[in-house]
């Protein structure tokens, strides 16, 4: 499909540069954009926005809004998340890029404290280094039992988890699993040299699989927990248990691409799994609905 340009401001050389996938949620995207508009450095900033699938909505959208920052807007046939963001880092002109999802919504200081977090961190290598931001649900929407108990738990959002690593570097070990492409900034020739695969379809997985590649290559994630964001994601418990059983399955399809994976399919892995999924809790639940997924995509081999 070909790109619609909408620049309404000439940067020719924009500090940070914002990849956003989309996909049908207009109102949505239009919110995350108004948040990049109050941004405290919005003139040094450029967003690519990249239509995973033809929408009309979100077309109108470019067509008829003016920003305050360069917008370059694109369509792509419908694929998935990570072609979206690969087609995106193509048009990037910053020096950074900022993967976020089309329902993130920055704090106004979000994009600054990015630039300061890789000026300070990244300036003896900076091609080893990305920043990890924090997000939260967006309390605007309501928070459900499930949501609490997902951002509680690390399942969902995984900074309690990392707490002990705010404004330091995560450990190599670990960081993979905090690979957020809903908040995460790295150098754009480091995005443009591990581009996110194109064989992994189902939603999951991907993150972390790009998160490895990054580590290997000795890439470093610094936890900025003062880089605010909030999630606006409404999830019921029964929405919690599809996504998680798809989650399942994109295991089950990542492990035929990507070796690393498959170490997490062992059987006694799975004997395991299949245990606490009998747990009368809110992870026991959650465990077996991740269990349902993996045996149907075993199933369908």
């Amino acid at each position: 499909m070909a790109p619609y340009p909408r620049y309404t401001t000439n940067v020719s050389q924009p500090a940070l540069s914002i990849v956003i996938p989309t996909h049908e949620r207009a109102e949505t995207l239009l919110r995350c954009l108004r948040h990049i508009e109050v941004q405290t450095i919005v003139d040094q900033i450029e967003v690519i926005v990249v239509s995973d699938g033809h929408d009309e909505k979100t077309t109108a959208l470019f067509e008829k809004q003016a920003w305050r920052m360069p917008v370059h807007f694109l369509e792509i046939e419908k694929s998935q998340q990570g072609t979206a963001r690969n087609r995106g880092v193509k048009e990037v002109k910053g020096e950074y890029v900022l993967f976020i999802g089309d329902d993130i919504f920055l704090e106004p200081d979000v994009c600054e404290i990015h630039l300061r977090t890789h000026a300070k961190f990244g300036s003896r290598k900076p091609e080893l280094c990305a920043a990890l931001g924090f997000t939260t649900w967006d309390p605007s929407l309501g928070i459900t039992p499930v949501m609490q108990w997902l951002e509680r738990s690390g399942w969902q959002f995984g900074y309690p988890k990392i707490q002990r690593y705010a404004h330091s570097f995560l450990p190599s070990k670990i960081q993979a699993s905090f690979a957020y492409t809903s908040h995460i900034s790295l150098p754009t020739d480091l995005a443009k040299a591990h581009p996110f695969r194109g064989d992994i379809s189902l939603y999951g997985w991907e993150d972390i699989e790009w998160g490895m590649r990054l580590r290997n290559s000795g890439v470093r994630f610094f936890y900025e927990p003062d880089a605010k964001a909030t999630h606006a994601h409404h999830l019921t418990l029964k929405e919690s248990l599809e996504r998680m059983e798809t989650i399942g399955q994109s295991l089950v399809r990542i492990a035929k691409v990507a070796p690393e994976f498959q170490q997490k399919l062992t059987s006694w892995r799975l004997c395991i799994l299949t245990l606490l999924s009998f747990l009368p809790t809110m992870s026991g639940v959650h465990r077996k609905a991740l269990l349902r997924g993996i045996k149907r995509a075993m199933r369908n081999k």
